[in-house]
C-alpha cells in the first residue's frame, strides 16, 4: 500500500502569503495536491499543518526543519499504519501526471527537478531520522544520496509554482 502525504509546513516566503490557501480555478492549493494524490494511493494525509482537506500530521521531530521534517512524519506514520512506501509532493503540486507512481517505482525514486515529488520506502524513516538530527545538509537531495534514490526525469515537467506569477501563468493555460 501507498500513503500519499501532501507536504504543506512551508513558509511560502517567496509567493508572499499561504500559498496552500491559494487559488487555481477555483480550488485551493492544498485541496488540488490532495486530489492528486487521492488518484494515485490508498490514502492520504497532509504534513504541517493543523487543519487540511485530509487527516493532519505534525512535523517530526519539529516544525520548521523544511520538506524533511513532513517527510518523516509521514514516513513514521506509514511504517506504523503498515504501508510500504511514501508518495510526497508538496502543497504545490496540484497538477501531478497520471503515471508518476509508475514513473517513481519501484522506491527509492524522486524527480529529478522536483525531489519533494517522490516515493519513499517506509523502512527508510530511520535514515532520515539520523539525518535530521545530524549537521549534515538537511534537503530531500541529500535524503535520496544517502538511501539511493532514483532522479527521475518527467516528458512534461511539473509546474513548480513558488509566486503568484508563476501560478498566474499555470493559470493562464489551463
Amino acid at each position: 500500500m501507498i500513503l500519499g502525504a501532501v507536504l504543506a509546513g512551508g513558509l511560502s516566503r517567496r509567493f508572499g502569503s499561504d500559498k496552500a490557501l491559494a487559488e487555481l480555478n477555483g480550488h485551493t492549493l492544498i485541496a488540488l495536491a490532495v486530489d492528486a494524490l487521492a488518484g494515485l494511493c490508498e490514502h492520504v494525509v497532509v504534513v504541517g499543518r493543523e487543519t487540511a482537506p485530509a487527516p493532519a500530521l505534525p512535523d517530526w521531530p519539529r516544525a520548521d526543519m523544511g520538506p524533511l521534517a513532513g517527510l518523516a512524519a509521514a514516513l513514521h506514520y506509514a511504517r506504523d499504519e503498515g504501508y510500504e512506501a511514501v508518495l510526497s509532493c508538496g502543497v504545490d503540486a496540484a497538477v501531478l501526471p497520471e503515471d508518476l507512481l509508475d514513473a517513481l517505482s519501484p522506491a527509492p525514486a524522486c524527480l529529478a527537478a522536483q525531489p519533494v515529488i517522490g516515493l519513499w520506502p517506509a523502512a527508510a524513516a530511520p535514515v532520515l531520522e539520523q539525518l535530521l538530527h545530524s549537521d549534515e545538509r538537511h534537503s530531500m537531495l541529500r535524503f535520496a544520496e544517502l538511501i539511493g534514490a532514483r532522479k527521475v526525469q518527467t516528458a512534461v515537467p511539473i509546474p513548480n509554482i513558488n509566486t503568484p506569477g508563476d501560478l498566474a501563468a499555470l493559470s493562464d493555460r489551463q
